[in-house]
């Protein structure tokens, strides 16, 4: 479990949280609030402080998750950027198809007056939730966990600042290539689709009145995801070669493909920000439990983005570990005991596992060029699009609200 020479602590820390990303920031800020300033929790991570301005990404927000940055106190510092998906519709044909019929519709409220999901661009709501951090008093350290060793009653951290801490639960949200997992000897099951996700963000002519599109090719979806004023944040997916040829395609090449894809029901449309090409695959660990460790994010899990449910997996994962800390905290018990960590992986294993392979079946049902496999597909959709009662499932599912939801997912305090 040791990545380099451990010093002897020198520091404290209730919990200590490597990785400042969603998942990292949002459970150190549950935790915080929840406990009270006694309660000391750091977050650990070298990217802490630097500039995000070349993130073309964005995040699809499912309605439980917006609950949860509700209940912490983030969700009015990003309100007014946040596009409300009010509609989604499902698109199935190939490439130079004239046509591209509708074969299912999904109204966008899981209640009266609130959407399913919210669009929201990744730089603004990290910031915001280390603004959040920040005046809740959470220890932000820009330096990266580089060693650990786990005892009886804490676990030693070492960073790559020097410092030492001595934390009761060391938690690692630091990514799909968790370091913090790899130290811990957990492996991940998974392959790769030899798939890119290629992602930039689009202006267009028109107004997009809230609508997501998400066409599926035989490459793989084409997804058009409203965000505020007349943009939309594209997720494409195509072989790795072809991204990789694409993306490193002339601005008027790439526009030309992207155009392809796009369409023009939106009117003329311009490329509005970088472009990157992001690997796609399926990847889940193990056991999302150590000794004195617990996994969150995608250190835990990554699964491919055609339901749009990776980010709000993770926010799940938090939820409910801060509540099974929280709830053990109360009582005077050990936070990172194995009673405590069962509770969290029990919680959390089965939903994660689920939802891998239904992205996964998904993605190898839509990402292909058999004619049979379409007729068979599309008549699929053509019957859940007649099936109110599914369809209203199939949306809270997608918004996190089936099954045992957490507190902070139902909007409520810890």
């Amino acid at each position: 479990m040791t990545m380099t020479k451990r010093a002897e602590p020198r520091g404290r820390a209730d919990v200590l949280i490597g990785g400042g990303g969603f998942a990292g920031l949002a459970l150190a800020i549950a935790l915080r609030q929840a406990l009270g300033d006694t309660y000391q929790v750091t977050v650990a991570d070298p990217a802490l402080g630097k500039s995000h301005s070349g993130d073309a990404r964005a995040s699809a927000i499912a309605a439980a998750a917006r609950r949860l940055f509700e209940a912490i106190g983030v969700w009015d510092a990003v309100a007014g950027e946040a596009q409300p998906i009010l509609d989604m519709v499902v698109t199935d044909s190939k490439l130079q198809d004239v046509m591209r019929p509708s074969y299912l519709t999904f109204g966008g409220e899981v209640a009266p007056g609130e959407p399913f999901a919210h669009m929201i661009e990744n730089p603004m709501l990290v910031d915001a939730l280390v603004r959040r951090a920040t005046a809740d008093r959470v220890t932000l350290t820009a330096a990266a966990v580089t060693s650990f060793e786990a005892g009886r009653d804490c676990v030693d951290v070492a960073l790559s600042n020097d410092e030492t801490i001595s934390a009761t639960l060391l938690v690692a949200a630091d990514g799909a290539r968790s370091a913090i997992r790899e130290a811990a000897g957990i492996r991940c099951v998974g392959w790769s689709y030899d798939q890119a996700g290629i992602v930039t963000t689009v202006a267009h002519e028109r107004d997009h009145q809230g609508r997501a599109v998400e066409h599926f090719l035989p490459a793989g979806p084409f997804a058009i995801l409203p965000l505020k004023g007349n943009r939309s944040s594209i997720v494409w997916t195509e072989e790795k070669d072809e991204a990789a040829r694409i993306v490193a395609l002339p601005d008027d090449g790439f526009h030309a493909e992207l155009e392809k894809r796009f369409g023009l029901k939106l009117g003329e449309i311009t490329v509005a920000g970088p472009r990157r090409a992001y690997p796609l695959g399926l990847s889940l660990a193990r056991s999302f439990i150590g000794e004195r460790l617990a996994l969150v994010g995608d250190a835990a899990h990554v699964i491919h983005p055609i339901a749009g449910q990776g980010l709000n997996l993770g926010l799940r994962d938090v939820a409910a570990l801060a509540e099974a800390v929280a709830d053990a905290a109360r009582l005077g018990l050990d936070p990172g005991s194995p009673d405590v960590l069962e509770r969290y992986q029990r919680w959390r294993r089965f939903d994660t596992a689920a939802m891998g392979l239904t992205t996964d079946g998904l993605n190898r049902l839509f990402s292909n060029s058999s004619d049979a496999l379409r007729l068979i597909r599309d008549v699929g959709l053509g019957l859940v699009e007649r099936a109110p009662a599914l369809k209203g499932l199939f949306i809270r599912e997608a918004a996190g609200l089936t099954g045992e939801v957490p507190k902070l997912l139902r909007g409520e305090a810890l």
